[in-house]
């Protein structure tokens, strides 16, 4: 490392990694490097992301997403459209979300498949979001809307292996479930965004520009948001909907907003 500094060149050490995905032993060496790098990636896939955990020159919040091909590791200079490109046309359940990672927008197929319990308890399963969260927002749906979700399995899929971390795809697994349940598609030009409280609220959320953006460069025609995030000043790059509570995204989306 001394070397290193004198000279002023670059410099990587490979550490080794624990099953909880920490650096293994004292934080040492964490503590002598300025960024440290993640490689993910899902065997099944061929996509992988390098995400920074630590970063003493910017944010931590930045990926970068590539493909193993045969001549190695290639840019995806597409993200959203790469894992777009096997969406289902007309599929109830299915509702394109706008993940931001960092500075980077991700338009992400989110799945939901709710199907009657075969067992006394019904089951959750979730892929690629977090459990809890999924779980608190199906009893908000199950309080606020009547759906009767307790005698229903709940599966909830990214599609691609990738994983949604910020609240603003709330709102996509509320209409994503709610569709599946009533077997109404969500129209396929639309993309869904939105933090959801408790009380069946769609509160706002950043990016609101950057991520109506990329819904426009990849064709899509419309979106659905929180309304406390649109302004009639503001000139937007594409049609959006706002919306101030779940009843009314339903609503909007799919046209009813009873189950019954």
């Amino acid at each position: 490392m001394l070397l290193a500094k004198r000279t002023g060149m670059a410099t990587f050490l490979v550490g080794h990694v624990t099953k909880e995905g920490a650096l293994a032993g004292p934080r040492v060496l964490e503590h002598l490097v300025d960024t440290v790098l993640y490689f993910e990636g899902e065997h099944h896939h061929s996509y992988r992301v390098l995400r920074a955990v630590k970063n003493r020159f910017g944010s931590t919040n930045e990926i970068g997403v590539f493909e193993m091909t045969e001549r190695g590791l290639a840019e995806v200079k597409n993200p959203s459209g790469f894992f777009l490109s096997e969406r289902p046309k007309g599929a109830p359940g299915s509702v394109v979300v706008s993940s931001l990672e960092g500075s980077r927008p991700l338009l992400l197929e989110l799945q939901v498949l709710v199907s009657p319990a075969s067992f006394g308890t019904p089951r959750r399963t979730v892929l690629g979001m977090d459990y809890n969260r999924v779980c608190l927002l199906l009893a908000v749906l199950e309080k606020r809307l009547g759906f009767p979700l307790q005698t229903q399995d709940v599966f909830v899929n990214v599609a691609g292996g990738a994983r949604v971390v910020e609240p603003a795809a709330d709102l996509g697994l509320i209409v994503a479930a709610a569709s599946s349940y009533t077997d109404r598609p969500v129209k396929e030009d639309l993309v869904v965004f939105g933090e959801v409280g408790l009380a069946g609220e769609v509160r706002a959320v950043t990016g609101l520009d950057v991520r109506l953006r990329e819904a426009a460069a990849l064709g899509f025609a419309g979106a659905v948001v929180p309304r406390n995030n649109l302004s009639a000043d503001t000139p937007l790059p594409l049609d959006a909907r706002g919306v101030a509570s779940i009843d009314e995204a339903i609503q909007t989306l799919l046209g009813f907003s009873n189950p019954s």
